[in-house]
């Protein structure tokens, strides 16, 4: 602490007057802590100064309280920036990847040089369509599927793939809850949090160490969710994974979840491993927690809201499909982006479905008060104008309750999945997307799969 506030208290006091601010001061146990203090002189009946009254009072964890919500704040305003990128970014990704999938397909193409241009720019888009994701979710603006799982289950699945990229010196432990509650998320992105975690943690250990997975219930009270922002007190299913790797100082952890910040050389990690993590436990409604110490190793620990009582775990089954597409179906898209607009108008006629399109929301309600022919209403989310695509769908369904509908987006709220359409949840293709998920999505919902 600042020497001239020590300065400033003596100057004060020694002048008979008294004084209050916060000092540092360490415990018996050799424990610095914060302390409020009001020191008060006690004078004779001669005025003179016989002695001081001190009263102190721990604020450590009010200050540590504090600088924990400061970084939540600023963990949510890089999140809300970076999410807008993401959105934005996904949109021409979208335009280019349809673009080089139509042209990768049109027999004119066929020219093994054009395939082999085509297919290397095609994988440069795939790759940075990949970051976009990471971004998203990060912001917290991908597109979950949650459901009720068996975290044990997934934990020892990963655990058996991960043991040939841990390499042979880092000892796998696993200490499995065996009364576990189900877990409520999406079992694909838990799947890959663990991943990157278990990885981060390997990096960690350069001459080797032991990773130990651990999975308990618990249960967060009123009183942890006061000293921990974001977090509503409740049941939670909790994974802990934990190295003996070279762990971290506290300005390290202060930041390990922000995108991009990373401690590793240049060219051997993005950086969005950890913020990936932590987007997908938020958007979740979950709550995350690190413990480091330098030279002694790290812990991590997700909890996962508990899934409710009643609730089927997740099966696993996954529906494919040819790609070809029955003709005689007729599709509305509708998306303010005429590039993107006519990628999709392109790859829908070419799958053999009657298509129509529009800019807008109101305009789109236009068409389908005109025309009773319409299947599905494929909309974008996020639109000018005064109508979300969600508001579009809503207002289409009033007018045609067994019209599908098909929504998409470069970035989805959190709390899309909490709409819901009658006879069934939202369906949603996140952007960018390849023209086979198009095809095998638009299929699935005429035929009532989903």
């Amino acid at each position: 602490m600042d020497e001239t506030i020590y300065t400033e208290l003596w100057n004060t006091i020694l002048a008979g007057n008294g004084w209050r601010g916060e000092l540092q001061n360490r415990r018996k146990d050799g424990r610095v802590i914060i302390v409020f203090t009001t020191i008060s002189p006690v004078k004779d009946e001669h005025g003179n100064i016989t002695h001081f009254l001190s009263i102190k009072e721990d604020i450590t964890r009010l200050r540590e309280i504090e600088v924990e919500h400061r970084r939540s704040q600023r963990l949510q305003a890089i999140g809300q920036l970076t999410g807008g990128f993401a959105h934005d970014f996904n949109n021409l990704l979208t335009i280019a990847i349809g673009n080089l999938d139509l042209l990768l397909e049109d027999p004119v193409a066929k020219n093994p040089r054009i395939q082999e241009f085509g297919q290397a720019a095609l994988d440069s888009v795939l790759r940075g369509a990949g970051l976009t994701r990471k971004l998203l979710a990060y912001a917290r603006g991908q597109i979950l599927q949650p459901m009720a799982f068996d975290l044990n289950e997934l934990a020892s699945g990963t655990t058996n793939l991960l043991h040939r990229t841990l390499g042979e010196q880092i000892e796998v432990e696993t200490v499995l809850a065996s009364d576990l509650w189900l877990a409520h998320a999406d079992p694909e992105q838990m799947e890959t949090a663990l991943t990157n975690l278990a990885i981060n943690s390997r990096d960690a250990m350069p001459n080797g160490g032991r990773l130990t997975i651990e999975t308990a219930n618990r249960r967060l009270d009123e009183e942890y969710s006061a000293e921990n922002a974001e977090v509503t007190p409740g049941d939670y299913v909790m994974l802990a994974v934990s190295d003996t790797g070279e762990g971290m100082s506290p300005e390290i952890v202060n930041r390990v979840f922000e995108p991009f910040f990373t401690t590793k050389e240049q060219g051997k990690g993005t950086g969005l491993g950890l913020s990936m993590v932590y987007g997908f436990v938020k958007q979740s409604r979950g709550h995350i927690k690190i413990y480091s110490e330098s030279g002694h190793g790290t812990t991590i620990r997700l909890y996962l809201p508990r899934a409710q009582d009643g609730a089927v775990p997740a099966s696993g089954e996954i529906f494919t499909e040819s790609e070809t597409a029955a003709s005689g179906a007729k599709i509305l898209v509708v998306d303010d982006n005429p590039d993107v607009r006519g990628v999709v108008v392109k790859q829908l006629s070419g799958f053999g479905y009657s298509v129509m399109e529009s800019q807008d929301g109101p305009s789109a309600l236009d068409i389908i008060r005109n025309d009773e022919t319409i299947d599905l209403l494929f909309t974008d989310i996020v639109m000018p104008g005064g109508m979300t695509g969600i508001e579009l769908a809503r207002e289409a369904q009033k007018l045609r309750p067994l019209l599908k509908i098909l929504l998409t987006s470069g970035f989805a709220e959190a709390t899309l999945q909490n709409h819901s359409q009658p006879g069934g949840t939202v369906n949603v293709l996140s952007k960018p997307y390849r023209r086979q998920e198009l095809a095998r999505k638009i299929q699935e919902i005429l035929a009532g799969k989903t």
